[in-house]
């Protein structure tokens, strides 16, 4: 069975690429606005707090990186998890 799903490379967005890469063919515009956001510090991925406190993802390539489609479907767990208690 193919796997076509887990990959999409948008090469004709006016951001593309919004991160900085060597392998542009290889950039995975799937989720462009992360769904791991939510999980804080708890998403994997390399980020920083901004000095006000923001999240700051800039450096971060996990949800673009090709490979990465099984890691963030099993993280959607948590993100439910994030979302039911933030809803009370």
């Amino acid at each position: 069975m193919s796997e076509n799903y887990k990959f999409f490379n948008h090469k004709d967005c006016e951001f593309f690429p919004c991160h900085k890469t060597n392998k542009p063919d290889e950039f995975n515009c799937l989720f462009c606005y992360c769904p791991l956001y939510a999980l804080g510090e708890n998403c994997g991925g390399n980020f920083k707090y901004t000095q006000n406190g923001i999240k700051d993802c800039s450096s971060c390539m996990l949800p673009h990186n090709k490979n990465n489609y099984d890691y963030i479907m099993s993280k959607f767990k948590d993100i439910l998890e994030v979302s039911s208690k933030s809803g009370k």
